[in-house]
């Protein structure tokens, strides 16, 4: 059994009630459908325990990263009506290596679905045709590194959604003067960093043709980020 261990950054996590019962996996599944789980902060098991994040998101280095991947990702795969892309809100479970998180972006391609390696999971008791969380192995996970949880973001994570057969792995960092942006590609159980071109070009096996981060300063002095794609 893996060491149980919780995880927590930021002062506000000390407010944070999580049930005894919840720090078992299907505990804290339970917890996860209940009314008492928090609607804000990032809240996730894995590698045998809790991880907590109860930090606000900073806008700069990462809400705007985010809206601008999940956009132009959006767009990619609406275009041939390959699947359907999420946003941090989506619960990410997966039952064999007791996993459930909420990535920054999910990729979930239909014929992953049609494979059985992706359900859709209905609210417990509710509408079988809403949809509440993701089960199984979608096709591309992103994170976007916090200062907040670095550690988590560039080591723990990785391995977990390893473990779980994610086929791809897209790892940003804006925070620094630098903007790093690195797709990695699962391979004898772990991710391989796909090289990227010399003008920052990165292949995507699982989504096809090339992508590309960049940003650019706008009026105000603030970034602007763009991903963009050129298929093969």
């Amino acid at each position: 059994m893996a060491r149980r261990h919780e995880m927590a950054w930021e002062d506000d996590v000390e407010s944070l009630r999580i049930p005894a019962s919840a720090h078992t996996f299907e505990g804290f599944l339970h917890w996860l459908e209940s009314d008492d789980f928090p609607v804000s902060g990032r809240i996730d098991f894995l590698e045998g325990g809790i991880a907590a994040d109860m930090s606000p998101e900073d806008v700069g280095s990462h809400g705007v990263v985010k809206v601008a991947l999940s956009t132009a990702l959006q767009i990619v795969v609406s275009e041939q009506d390959r699947g359907e892309v999420y946003s941090d809100s989506t619960q990410v479970i997966h039952i064999d290596t007791q996993l459930s998180v909420e990535p920054d972006v999910v990729v979930a391609l239909w014929e992953t679905f049609e494979s059985g390696r992706l359900r859709r999971v209905p609210p417990a008791g509710g509408d079988p045709r809403r949809t509440v969380a993701v089960e199984g192995a979608p096709d591309v996970v992103v994170e976007i590194v916090s200062p907040s949880s670095v550690q988590k973001d560039t080591k723990q994570l990785p391995r977990a959604y390893a473990a779980a057969g994610i086929p791809e792995f897209w790892l940003v960092d804006a925070r620094g003067s630098r903007l790093q942006f690195q797709i990695n590609a699962l391979e004898d159980g772990g991710y391989v960093p796909l090289p990227a071109e010399a003008d920052g070009w990165s292949t995507s096996p699982a989504l096809g043709g090339r992508f590309r981060l960049v940003r650019h300063r706008t009026r105000m002095a603030t970034w602007r980020y763009v991903l963009e794609h050129r298929a093969d």
